[in-house]
């Protein structure tokens, strides 16, 4: 399956996981913190930055009831209006040139999620390299194709869809003009369990759909992030603030700078340590052979004396006759006054 080209990096297989870090509403509307952000990302050693582009009324009506309302007692939004909420959240539209060109200085990526056509126009207007779509509007078929249509890469989180709309958003995406696509598992909860990440579906969604997959992870810590490289994830997304204790819509299922640096190392490792299937000893692996065990003589031996439990010993280190030939020699005799120490060769029977 071949790589992907977003910027100057390479995502696939052959090349080291490529990080996100989610910016999301963690500004707390304030366009200084977004700049400390990113320099905090910058600092992780992400590879990239994503925002949110969209507004409470390109998201939602501004209603105070009913299905407008977050009622539920589990959610960390419980007692706000979807219109109240995203309003709180939203990255102002005019804050974007900014954060995009400190990303572009500190050498990273800067990318975002639009939520509806208007959002796709402002940032074809910011030359962003590429779009994610968002696990909530993974069946927004017109949106799709209007991203699709731009002819870049889209990474298309899969939370909450089945297989047959997984298929439906590929194929739409596939058809309206977008060739380079890398869908994300994802849970949509938040934060998200670990028992409800299922990252075998990784390996399984690569191979049904061909593409090129990776993980949108709202669980805590890093674990299921390391987890999914060993599965074949190749992009990696997390949302990010500066400090859970600052507050923020997402804080609570953010990781901090020096989290984030950890998922940026630990990831790299789990990917340089898949390495290839390998049953022989590595060019380091093969320094350490001379400690295997082999026969070595244990006591003072005169010629024509035989080998015997006694005086023959499968010790450490290993430049004798291998172990496996110890029964085989037992009882032979030796050829020569041989010291203790002596390791047993062939060439002394």
């Amino acid at each position: 399956m071949r790589a992907i080209k977003i910027g100057n990096n390479s995502i696939g297989s052959g090349y080291k996981p490529f990080i996100v870090a989610e910016m999301s509403g963690n500004h707390n509307q304030s366009l200084e913190r977004a700049l400390q952000i990113v320099e905090a990302a910058a600092w992780a050693g992400v590879d990239a930055v994503k925002l949110q582009t969209y507004t409470a009324d390109t998201m939602t009506l501004d209603i105070n009831a009913s299905d407008f309302y977050i009622s539920d007692q589990d959610s960390l939004w419980q007692g706000k209006s979807l219109y109240d909420l995203y309003k709180e959240a939203y990255t102002p539209w005019e804050w974007h040139e900014s954060i995009f060109q400190r990303c572009r200085e500190l050498g990273l990526i800067a990318f975002s999620t639009p939520f509806d056509e208007t959002a796709v126009d402002f940032l074809e207007s910011q030359d962003v390299p590429c779009y994610k779509i968002a696990s909530f509007e993974n069946t927004d078929l017109p949106l799709i194709k209007k991203v699709a249509s731009t002819g870049k890469p889209m990474i298309i989180s899969t939370g909450m869809a089945s297989v047959a709309e997984i298929d439906e958003t590929v194929q739409t995406a596939r058809q309206a003009g977008c060739q380079d696509i890398i869908l994300l598992k994802c849970t949509s909860s938040y934060p998200a369990s670990p028992e409800d990440s299922n990252l075998l579906t990784i390996p399984h969604m690569r191979e049904l759909f061909n593409c090129q997959v990776g993980l949108s992870d709202h669980t805590l810590g890093i674990g299921a992030a390391v987890a999914s490289v060993a599965l074949g994830a190749s992009f990696i997304e997390k949302h990010f603030a500066l400090a859970r204790a600052d507050g923020g819509v997402d804080s609570a299922f953010s990781m901090e700078p020096e989290e984030m640096r950890q998922l940026v190392l630990e990831t790299e490792r789990a990917w340089q340590a898949l390495g290839k299937i390998s049953y022989s000893p590595g060019e380091q692996e093969s320094k350490s052979l001379k400690f295997r065990r082999s026969l070595y003589i244990a006591k003072d031996m005169a010629a024509g004396e035989a080998l015997t439990p006694e005086n023959l010993r499968i010790v450490r280190p290993g430049y004798g006759l291998e172990p496996k030939y110890y029964e085989l020699v037992l009882g032979k005799r030796i050829n020569r006054d041989t010291k203790k120490g002596t390791p047993l060769s062939w060439d002394l029977i």
